[in-house]
Order: structure tokens, then C-alpha cells, then sequence
């Protein structure tokens, strides 16, 4: 008997672009006239890719465009892409939102789908009230409902506000008992768009686990978006890569995510290995100048595995400030936390820097595993505040350029971020 839950074969989704309602009479007659002549919808050759950084040439784009997946039995997928690359429009067509142009959807077991927050909530309404309807929306019955109130209402953790009307909930507030609701209906599948993004980082991790439970200890599938790398791969076994509405890649959640961020990377994302910074003479000291460079002072943002990395920076005092200290942080994929790096001039700054321009080349921590890595960069007071900071200014990509799985030292065998090689010295 077969695992697969949801199988998508040749699926697209056309979207009209422009004014709503312009011409629309006309095109649906024109659809009409070529189906009753047998003939293919004339609008389906004219779309376009659906690139949202390009001026269109045509009113139709293709959201999505011949996508093929299947999704088996207790797999935990993450569906990754920029904005615009069709995620939500997938979510919507696998959540019977919204109909495929072409292609078709086949969905084993029943969908909880948790896609906006608030949907089926009135705001008129108390938490309380709007439980049940939302809970029948997303197909549970009402003893069902009844069962598992205290429980959906704990999870949520809204128990002060449950018999408050729900138009005076924060957007949190809101997804938190959204969530609730679709997390505890007996579904096969659970659906879940980048609407945690709204909850704090408490009830992130919340959701989290419980959809790991959902996962792993029911055996239930999970299908989840989101822009954070960590919270995919913590959560996710395989991953779905889209972008410009077409399917890159589907497979294991590391290769997905990598491939990702590569292309991030490639192809023009928010990536800056080099900045200029304006005066800031209003400020005790400021920051004029960050880099990323190799040895041999070329500036670029990828890097080989072995390859030492260089943070390049200028900053400009113009009031000598007691407790002053240049601090770097570096993240990997954005949310784990690699390393703080203080400066080893500590005597100065504790005297004060005296005013001009400093600059410094700090060789980073190596060798890095591979994957992206964005460094913030702060001119710190008594490290407690910041009297000048670009943060998250800086990203660079590791990759294994050199790859010879000869080499036993080779940076991929080893656990960790930071493969380094620490002197041991024998007494």
C-alpha cells in the first residue's frame, strides 16, 4: 500500500495581472468560444514566468508552472523561496483554496491549514465563539471541539483574554490561537505559512515542537514555510525549492537548503561584501567602512572552506569615549549564533581612543563549514549599548571548493560550525 499523501502532477496557476475587471468579459468569452470549439484555452501560451523584479511584457503570469512532487506519510517538507516564487499560492492550491489552472492535486486524509492569521476569525466575536466556527472551517466537529478546548486554549496561552471579542487581539494574540486551533485538529496533514513569523520567539519555539510531535510522534505530514534556515532544518526532513513559480529542486532538507542559499547568493540577494558608510557627525564615533576580503585583498563574498576570511574596517572617532570597544558578530544561516569577537586593544579603550580615523583587518575565525554567513559589525559602550552598529551588514558564503575526501582534516567530516584545529600543547 502506497505512503503518498499528496501527489502533484503538471500543476500551474495563471494569474491576470492589471486592473480588476478590465477586459475580463471579453477574455471569458474568448475562453468559452475556443472551448466549445475543442480547442485549448488561448490565454495558457501567453504567460509569463512569474519573475517579480522584471516589468511584464504580458497581463498573465504563471504563479506556479509544472510543478511535480509527492509528499509521503509523516514527512516533514519545508518549502523555501524569495517572495513572489509561489509558496502560498502552493499552500492555497494543496489547501483546495483556490484551483489549479492546469495540472491536478491528489491529497490523501484531511488538511489543517493555517495560511493567514485570523482566517474564519470575526472580530466581533469573543476567542471563545470563534474557536468553534474556526474549528469547523477546518473540518473538526463540534464534541471533537468541546474535547479538546482547554487543551487548544493552554496551548495558545490566552486564558485571561478567551471571553474578549477578538478584534482587540494583537496580530500574536491572533495566531497564537489560530495556530492552536489547526495544530489540535486530528488532521493527516498540517499545513503552516510564514505566519508564525508574527509570534514571539517563545511561541515560535512552541509551534515548533509541536509540529515535531506532529511529525515525528504521530506520524502526521507537515508542510511549512518559512524564511528562517534554522527553524527548517530543525524541523523539516526534505525540502521543495521554488523559484519564479517553477520547482528547482525537491529532496533532503540540507542539499535544499544549501541550493538555496547558493542561489541567494548568485543571483543578486541582499548580499554585501562591501559598504560605505555616510559621516555621522553627530555621533561620538561612527562607522565608515566594512569589507570582506581574502588574503590577498580581493573583495568578494565567496570563500572557499580553507580560504582565511578578512573583515576590513574603518571607523572615525571624533569624541575620545571612555569604554568604547569594536565588537563583531557573526551568525550561520542567519540564526545560530556563532561568535562574538572583542578587541584585544582593550587598554586604550578603556582610557579612551584618542580622536581620528582606525582602521583594522581582522582575519575571522577559520576554517568555517560551508553556508551563509552574515557578520554585525558595532561600535559598543561598555559593551551594554551601541554608540554606532551596522547590523547584519555584512554576508559571505563558505563553500567547498576544495573538496579531496582524502583529507581526513577536510573541514565536513568534522561536528560544529567552526571546524578550527586548536593547539594542543603536551606537559
Amino acid at each position: 500500500m502506497s505512503n503518498t499523501v499528496i501527489k502533484v502532477q503538471n500543476l500551474s496557476k495563471q494569474y491576470r495581472l492589471g486592473t480588476i475587471g478590465t477586459g475580463s468579459l471579453a477574455h471569458d468569452l474568448n475562453r468559452f468560444w475556443h472551448t466549445i470549439r475543442g480547442k485549448e484555452d488561448p490565454y495558457l501560451k501567453i504567460g509569463e514566468t512569474n519573475d517579480r523584479t522584471k516589468i511584464s511584457g504580458s497581463e498573465y503570469v504563471w504563479s506556479l508552472k509544472d510543478i511535480d512532487f509527492e509528499v509521503q506519510k509523516g514527512d516533514a517538507v519545508g518549502i523555501i523561496g524569495r517572495n513572489g516564487a509561489g509558496k502560498s499560492t502552493l499552500l492555497k492550491v494543496l489547501s483546495r483554496v483556490t484551483a489549479p489552472t492546469t495540472g491536478s492535486v491528489r491529497v490523501k486524509g484531511r488538511i489543517a491549514s493555517l495560511l493567514e492569521v485570523g482566517t474564519g476569525f470575526h472580530p466581533e466575536l469573543t476567542g471563545r465563539e470563534n474557536v468553534f466556527p474556526n474549528g469547523a472551517i477546518l473540518g473538526m466537529r463540534k464534541r471533537e471541539i468541546q474535547r479538546k478546548f482547554d487543551e487548544i486554549v493552554d496551548f495558545a496561552g490566552v486564558e485571561r483574554y478567551i471571553d474578549t471579542p477578538v478584534k482587540r487581539y494583537s496580530s500574536g494574540m491572533y495566531v497564537r490561537l489560530a495556530f492552536a486551533v489547526a495544530a489540535y485538529l486530528e488532521s493527516e496533514i498540517l499545513i503552516v505559512d510564514e505566519v508564525l513569523a508574527v509570534g514571539d520567539y517563545e511561541f515560535q519555539k512552541k509551534c515548533l515542537g509541536k509540529m515535531n510531535d506532529v511529525s515525528k510522534g504521530e506520524g502526521r505530514t507537515v508542510l511549512f514555510v518559512s524564511h528562517n534556515m534554522g527553524s527548517i532544518k530543525s524541523l523539516c526532513t526534505k525540502g521543495i525549492f521554488l523559484k519564479n513559480g517553477e520547482l528547482k529542486q525537491a529532496g533532503d532538507i540540507e542539499l535544499i537548503t544549501e541550493l538555496y542559499t547558493r542561489d541567494y547568493l548568485t543571483s543578486g540577494g541582499d548580499e554585501r561584501c562591501e559598504i560605505i558608510f555616510d559621516s555621522k557627525t553627530e555621533k561620538q564615533a561612527y562607522i565608515t567602512y566594512l569589507a570582506l576580503s581574502n588574503e590577498e585583498g580581493v573583495v568578494k563574498a565567496e570563500y572557499d572552506v580553507f580560504e582565511q576570511v578578512i573583515l576590513n574596517v574603518k571607523y572615525v572617532i571624533d569624541t575620545p569615549t571612555i569604554g568604547m570597544s569594536p565588537i563583531i558578530d557573526i551568525k550561520k544561516d542567519g540564526v545560530d549564533f556563532l561568535y562574538s569577537l572583542l578587541t584585544d586593544e582593550d587598554e586604550s579603550i578603556l582610557d579612551g581612543q584618542q580622536p581620528g580615523e582606525y582602521n583594522y583587518k581582522i582575519k575571522l575565525l577559520s576554517p568555517l563549514k560551508k553556508g551563509r554567513y552574515t557578520i554585525t559589525f558595532r561600535l559598543s559602550k561598555l559593551r551594554v549599548g551601541d554608540i554606532d552598529a551596522a547590523e547584519g551588514a555584512l554576508t559571505f558564503y563558505i563553500d567547498e571548493i576544495s573538496f579531496d575526501p582524502t583529507n581526513k582534516s577536510y573541514a565536513s567530516f568534522r561536528n560544529g560550525v567552526v571546524a578550527s584545529v586548536l593547539p594542543w600543547e603536551r606537559i
